[in-house]
């Protein structure tokens, strides 16, 4: 094979190591180091030196180790073999990432187990070349960004599952939300990932979550959606509103799915009281009349509600009484019935007021 004078590696795109091809060397060969490139001497798996770029002619005084292993006479110009190899330190920023299957996170808001899908981009550099080249390349002749991701990518994912759902947990964050977060979490999996890829010698950079989102047709995403509306309708509306404006949707689905007063009675969730004492009604009016007392008045007048800045109703004033028990701030609703010119709360009408718990004394004065 024939002597080498001048050994040097011209940089190709995506080369992230290069074992120059021949081992024929001898003093006074030159060695030719680009910019972005580090060269090592490697002789029986010991490093005997490195160069950083630049044009250097070998010496015995340059690579002294390398001298001492070899062992040629001083002066002498009898070729000796060695490893040459070119790490390239120049940043590799298009390098992409994403799940294979869905990451299953629990949204830390509503306790509802979703499937994620994530996909992104990354950069890196060698931070440390001698230690990448050692527990990464062996004794291979190239090494390149394809089989750095390929070596990556199962540690890549294992980890981004785990740091992905750490920091929803801490933050809180609702699956919902993570659209409008993405640059805060992409800065947290870098952070989290750079002591792991160090190990090898590697630095990750611009480490970017391009998306993560739930597939469309999935019936966990319909659950979570109903429950950040229901959690909105409840912060809007308060607890006891909301529990109140949920009777009166329950009367009114029943008023309009059931025909006849007393099917919508019964099916509003007023009461077993209430049933019962619409029973009564029902069944003294199948029985004949003795002639001493006189029959049930038929509840005629009809009530309208303002609930939540709609009207409801109507209902009629059995109904009204038995959500007044159920709930006594129905009291505090506007109401209106024929007759009247305006509405007004339903404490002010006589029919209700003996309802009202909320006639309370003052404090007695200190």
């Amino acid at each position: 094979m024939a002597i080498i004078d001048i050994v040097k590696y011209e940089q190709q795109e995506g080369v992230i190591v290069h074992k120059f091809p021949s081992c024929d060397l001898r003093w006074g060969s030159q060695l030719v180091v680009y910019p972005g490139q580090v060269a090592f001497f490697v002789k029986g798996g010991s490093v005997c030196d490195k160069f950083t770029d630049g044009t250097y002619t070998l010496k015995t005084n340059n690579i002294p180790l390398l001298n001492k292993i070899v062992n040629l006479p001083f002066g002498s110009d009898s070729p000796f073999q060695a490893d040459v190899w070119f790490v390239n330190l120049l940043q590799h920023l298009s390098l992409k990432w994403g799940t294979e299957t869905p990451i299953q996170l629990e949204d830390p808001k509503y306790d509802i187990i979703v499937p994620v899908r994530a996909h992104g981009q990354y950069g890196f550099k060698i931070r440390d070349p001698e230690k990448f080249l050692f527990t990464l390349i062996g004794n291979m002749p190239n090494f390149n960004e394809e089989q750095l991701q390929r070596y990556f990518r199962g540690l890549l994912l294992t980890k981004l599952t785990s740091i992905i759902s750490q920091k929803i947990v801490i933050d809180r964050i609702s699956v919902l939300e993570i659209p409008t977060r993405l640059q805060e979490i992409s800065a947290y999996c870098q952070k989290e990932l750079l002591p792991f890829f160090a190990e090898y010698g590697v630095e990750i950079m611009l480490f970017n979550i391009i998306s993560i989102n739930i597939p469309e047709d999935d019936s966990s995403l319909n659950e979570i959606k109903r429950a950040k509306n229901l959690s909105a309708r409840l912060k809007i509306t308060g607890h006891e509103n909301y529990k109140m404006e949920r009777s009166f949707d329950v009367m009114d689905k029943a008023a309009e799915n059931e025909s006849g007063t007393g099917a919508a009675f019964i099916n509003a969730g007023l009461g077993l009281g209430a049933s019962l004492n619409m029973g009564k009604q029902m069944g003294d009016s199948l029985t004949p009349n003795k002639g001493n007392v006189p029959p049930p008045i038929p509840i005629s007048v009809s009530y309208f509600l303002a609930i939540d800045g709609k009207q409801k109703g109507p209902y009629n004033e059995q109904q009204i009484k038995e959500a007044i028990v159920q709930d006594s701030n129905v009291l505090n609703l506007l109401a209106w019935k024929k007759g009247m010119t305006d509405w007004l709360p339903l404490n002010t009408f006589s029919e209700f007021t003996a309802l009202d718990n909320n006639d309370c004394p003052p404090p007695i004065p200190v």
